[in-house]
């Protein structure tokens, strides 16, 4: 590949500016639809005591102005032309991506390049967003399911920015300027952890070709700042009156990292207990045997130096105790009784079954790619994957019951209707 390198992988494909920017590329040849996007190792958790919520508003102003375009082209460019133009933000990531006719994939890519590292912040449409992200807020607080999940986080990460709300709060929002921004790209943004992940049926020549000619003129970026890890833990328990008509309980702990090899088989653990199937013992327990909740979950969210195990769920407060009650038998009963043969099957080809699924959504594969290039320097194909699953013994499962659902080390929070 001349100056550049490239590596062709088992099922995608790697390349390497000199400025440090990546693109990692799969070839999927059943579509006329290209998903592309930065993947940024920037989130929440890296903003300083002044700066709670820049990611999150930072990902809004991208939408808004650069140095070639009004928010109007930027709006309308890739939708104009019947694509799909959008972000998020997480704890640790910012992603910019879009979703187009493979023959407007460099129409994309070029305004991606824009947003990403031209946004110009104009002050008036600061003014403007602060009113959008302030409404974002009044949601979120109208929510009791998100707003429990966000202050679970404060309750597990006390003091830490992990514990943050994503949005900020309403007195930071309402300070920032042009310059704040321009300041917390330049401490955070560096191209040797940025991502450019595409998923299309496109040759990889021509992918890197466009690659190279709008992201190689970018100005390598460096910083020396270092996140702050989460330590000192303690379980705390809270109650607080809301404006509800249930109980809303979250009750959990921290847990197993990004890169800790326990991740796996405890993610394993986790959706045999709480996931998604409406055959997980905790929905089984409280709604299919006594009808005390709608709904309830058991979530493990990872993080770099950290992560967090947590089941949420709501009930009308006569059944509260009762419902919490549950919830612990069914724990107390993992660490007491290893899974039996068939019991330890259908819970590995359950889990194999809903990853294969989920790699069958292209965006959900080209923002996966992405992060775990970042996070983990590789791409693990589903092959590698569910060796590993299948690997997992019910001894090993057990095991980690015992370590993480000891309710001892819980946090527990309530909403309670006032």
């Amino acid at each position: 590949m001349g100056k550049f390198a490239a590596l062709i992988m088992r099922d995608h494909y790697l390349h390497e500016l000199p400025n440090g920017i990546r693109l990692v590329y799969k070839q999927v040849p059943t579509t006329k639809i290209v998903h592309c996007g930065f993947v940024l190792d920037i989130g929440s958790r890296d903003e300083g005591e002044d700066q709670q919520g820049m990611a999150h508003f930072w990902e809004h102003m991208a939408f808004k102005g650069t140095k070639k375009r009004k928010a109007y082209h930027i709006l309308n460019g890739l939708e104009g032309v019947g694509g799909e133009l959008n972000a998020y933000t997480t704890k640790e990531k910012i992603c910019f991506y879009a979703s187009v006719l493979d023959h407007y994939f460099e129409k994309a890519v070029e305004l991606l390049t824009d947003i990403t590292f031209n946004s110009t912040f104009p002050q008036k449409q600061i003014e403007k967003e602060r009113t959008v992200i302030l409404e974002e807020m009044a949601m979120y607080y109208d929510a009791p399911d998100e707003a429990l999940q966000d202050d679970f986080d404060d309750l597990i990460f006390r003091g830490h920015q992990l514990g943050r709300n994503i949005l900020g709060d309403q007195a930071s929002v309402a300070r920032y300027t042009q310059e704040d921004f321009e300041q917390f790209i330049s401490q955070n943004l560096r191209t040797d952890r940025l991502v450019f992940s595409c998923v299309g049926n496109l040759p990889f020549e021509k992918v890197t070709k466009v690659f190279e000619k709008h992201l190689g003129a970018v100005t390598a970026h460096t910083s020396s700042k270092i996140r702050q890890q989460f330590q000192g833990y303690q379980p705390r328990q809270l109650t607080k009156s809301r404006t509800v008509t249930q109980a809303h309980y979250a009750m959990g702990r921290t847990a197993y990292s990004i890169v800790d090899p326990r991740r796996l088989p405890f993610f394993t653990l986790v959706n045999l207990l709480g996931g998604p199937g409406m055959n997980s013992r905790l929905n089984l327990a409280l709604r299919e045997r006594h009808g005390y909740v709608y709904a309830i979950d058991a979530q493990y969210t990872p993080y770099m130096d950290t992560g967090m195990f947590a089941v949420y769920f709501g009930t009308d407060p006569k059944n509260a105790r009762k419902s919490v009650a549950l919830v612990k038998k069914e724990l107390r009963s993992l660490r007491e009784k290893p899974l039996g043969t068939m019991q330890l099957h259908r819970a590995k080809e359950q889990l194999i079954g809903q990853l294969a699924m989920a790699e069958e959504n292209n965006m959900n594969l080209m923002l996966m790619m992405g992060k775990s290039m970042l996070d983990l320097g590789q791409i693990r194909s589903l092959e590698q994957i569910f060796k590993e699953v299948r690997s997992i013994s019910a001894r090993q499962l057990q095991e980690l019951a015992n370590e993480m659902f000891h309710f001892d080390d819980f946090s527990t929070l309530i909403f309670l209707p006032k």
